[in-house]
């Protein structure tokens, strides 16, 4: 399981997950752990120190760029400009052949070629689709890239497909309809096959089989 907001605070132990992963330590990402949870945690140092209160007996730390193996899935983590009082990361993930790329909230992803180079799919930020939603602070930019600007990234490093989650109240409260067109339309002009999220959606990932 990838991030455990807020509203998983009573229901997570009942899908029981066999570990956690955590992109940063905002609340809609992280606060559904406040009160503890019976699997493996693994967090960077930096999130680690922000919910040090949290009651989690299996507290595994991670290193950006340094791989690591939790039930056979590989994970590794690039910094994300997001936040100043909670830095992201994204995830490069890789399960079987598969490899696909998860961050749901960035403004900007520090090292962007080796992150999304030769994925299947980008998981990416669903806050806003045209309008900019970062600011800079600090020399750093914070807040939320818009799709537009996260499907100029696919375009750049060849990635084909793509999923917006985590979307913002402008998206979610719109006709469904009308926002799945609106990407669609986005997507083609970056040649990416583009969808918006929804919650209950399934996704297989999955090379395609190579005939000899």
């Amino acid at each position: 399981m990838i991030d455990c907001g807020a509203d998983w605070l009573n229901a997570v132990n009942s899908v029981s997950p066999t570990a956690i992963v955590l992109t940063h330590a905002h609340g809609d990402h992280a606060y559904g752990l406040a009160k503890g949870v019976s699997c493996p945690v693994y967090a960077t140092d930096e999130t680690w120190s922000v919910i040090s209160r949290f009651p989690i007996a299996d507290r595994r730390s991670l290193t950006s760029y340094e791989p690591f193996v939790s039930g056979g899935v590989r994970f590794e983590a690039f910094p994300v400009d997001h936040s100043i009082r909670a830095p992201a990361v994204g995830y490069r993930v890789t399960a079987d052949d598969t490899v696909f790329f998860y961050v749901p909230d960035v403004a900007d992803i520090v090292h962007r070629r080796e992150a999304l180079g030769g994925i299947e799919l980008d998981i990416g930020d669903g806050a806003t689709i045209t309008r900019s939603m970062i600011r800079r602070r600090d020399h750093m930019l914070i807040g939320h890239a818009p799709i537009a600007t996260q499907l100029d990234w696919c375009e750049a490093e060849g990635v084909t497909r793509a999923i917006f989650t985590h979307c913002d109240s402008g998206i979610v409260k719109k006709n469904p309809r009308l926002i799945e067109a609106c990407v669609k339309e986005l997507g083609a002009e970056h040649n990416v096959d583009v969808g918006v999220a929804y919650d209950g959606l399934n996704l297989t990932l999955a090379r395609p089989k190579r005939r000899d």
